[in-house]
């Protein structure tokens, strides 16, 4: 079963598309493997299993679901390289919903790990896998994603989705927005320009999904970024920003690779050093 936490009146539900497979060398960015070495083990392809961990909030009155993993249209090529699972409709079937019970779903960006359950395809074209939900991503996002840029290109996958916007089902925003009371979005920019995380407060407590900014729990530290970062430096400032309000105020951070860890307290062992402490 999903991981539950409560958070006020809503309920947080961890749920999963699986593992897949990414370069650990990507992954970890400048950090030498030396070092990263010694906290996840890499297999004789330097490959290393990350996870693919969405959010479900439940408000009492919507159902929100942030992130869709990586979904079922990647080809058999992709899929044999990547090794991804496609358990996401499972996870969710976990707790009791169906895709057409999800009101609202939150991509934080769009490479094709965050999104692809957006859409399944249907008679040769992709729908909406989430038929009665309004989603939702940044502007500058999908202009981005538009672009096919040599740089980032391969992460994006049209289909996960253009037939969304063409249809009106997803919403794009122009920064900091509302998305309902006691959930809304910030701009975290890094890993991309636009990237958003996303914050859900109720009851005095707040969580963040804070998405690539942090993918896992080995990333704590301010300059583990990952090459796949296309800013690198604004990651290591929007973690810093980060921190400075989710240490003192115990914000509950959910890490969207962490395979073992999908979401704890940050906390500063020393100047400087996070740890992590699980609910």
């Amino acid at each position: 079963m999903p991981n539950t936490h409560r958070l006020g009146d809503f309920q947080l539900s961890i749920l999963s598309d699986g593992t897949y497979y990414l370069d650990g060398g990507s992954f970890f960015g400048v950090v030498p493997k030396t070092l990263w070495g010694r906290r996840v083990t890499a297999d004789e392809r330097n490959l290393v299993r990350v996870g693919e961990n969405s959010l479900l909030v439940q408000t009492g009155e919507q159902n929100i679901l942030v992130e869709t993993g990586i979904g079922n249209k990647l080809n058999e090529k992709l899929k044999s390289i990547y090794g991804s699972q496609e358990k996401l409709l499972t996870s969710l079937a976990e707790t009791g919903l169906r895709p057409d019970q999800i009101d609202i779903v939150i991509n934080t960006h769009l490479h094709f790990d965050h999104c692809g359950w957006n859409t399944v395809m249907k008679d040769g074209a992709a729908v909406a896998t989430f038929p009665n939900a309004v989603y939702y991503v940044q502007k500058g996002e999908w202009e981005r994603a538009q672009e096919q840029s040599e740089r980032d290109r391969i992460s994006y996958i049209s289909d996960n989705y253009n037939p969304l916007i063409h249809s009106g089902k997803m919403k794009l925003l122009n920064g900091t927005a509302e998305i309902v009371p006691g959930v809304r979005v910030e701009l975290s920019p890094g890993h991309t320009r636009y990237l958003q995380s996303v914050i859900v407060e109720s009851g005095g407590k707040t969580a963040c999904y804070i998405s690539d900014t942090i993918p896992t729990t080995n990333h704590l530290d301010i300059a583990w970024v990952m090459a796949y970062d296309c800013y690198p430096l604004d990651t290591m400032e929007t973690k810093r920003k980060y921190y400075s309000r989710a240490v003192p105020e115990q914000w509950l951070t959910i890490f969207t690779h962490d395979h073992e860890v999908p979401w704890g307290y940050v906390e500063e062992e020393r100047p400087g050093k996070m740890r992590i402490r699980q609910p």
